[in-house]
């Protein structure tokens, strides 16, 4: 099956100007983007999500993640790379405290990578699903990504229902994936890295979106086995 077309959810703003999306690190060939016109509103504010994380680079807000041990974080590879720091502890992110990350390690295949913080934080961690969600799924999505094509990125936390249509589909780094359409809201720039999940456990990654309804998110399932032997979960 060919890649899907989209970009990634943390090159989405590049890709104004270029055309393509633009990701932290090195990738293989990106799938072109795709009509781009309209925009994303929709999905609720939350109030509790304490595994999620917001993902900074340089100082700057970059992408979303989870954090699912007390020293390790779960976010997209597109996503890492050098001066990364991590908020975690609030659904907000100017409220957040801020934790200074030592290492990271980027799946052996998929658009997953582990951030290992360099500091505990002690918390009710995002569980992570031994396997795909049924087709036709409503599942969760969640993130702090942009609230509409232009506007700024949300400083609280929101979430929205996506519908899974397949869990044969390619990721960013041609990993598994799981795509999913709009019920009523959808991911975009800022959103990389962020979970979907589905009876309360982590199935997936934010990799790419369409800019209109359509995402793809790289599976969590077929990486279990080198999740635990990094993070011990």
């Amino acid at each position: 099956m060919p890649p899907r077309r989209a970009m990634t959810l943390a090159g989405a703003t590049l890709a104004l100007l270029f055309g393509t999306a633009l990701p932290s690190t090195a990738e293989p060939p990106r799938p072109p983007s795709a009509d781009l016109r309209a925009p994303i509103i929709g999905g609720y504010l939350v109030t509790d999500a304490p595994w999620a994380v917001s993902i900074n680079k340089g100082g700057a807000f970059t992408c979303s993640g989870t954090i699912i041990a007390p020293t390790w974080v779960l976010t997209a590879a597109h996503c890492v790379g050098s001066g990364l720091t991590v908020n975690v502890g609030s659904v907000y992110r100017s409220r957040a405290t801020t934790i200074n990350v030592s290492d990271y390690q980027v799946a052996p295949k998929g658009d997953l990578a582990l951030v290992h913080l360099a500091s505990p934080h002690e918390t009710t961690y995002s569980q992570l699903a031994d396997a795909d969600p049924p087709v036709d799924a409503t599942n969760q999505i969640c993130g702090w990504g942009k609230t509409s094509y232009n506007g700024p990125f949300s400083d609280q936390l929101k979430c929205a229902d996506v519908k899974v249509t397949s869990t044969t589909c390619y990721d960013h780094r041609y990993g598994p994936a799981i795509c999913s359409t709009k019920i009523n809201g959808a991911a975009w720039s800022g959103d990389s890295g962020g979970p979907q999940r589905y009876n309360d456990k982590q199935v997936a990654v934010a990799s790419t979106a369409d800019g209109k309804s359509e995402q793809t998110y790289g599976s969590v399932a077929p990486s279990r086995a080198w999740i635990r032997t990094i993070a011990g979960v």
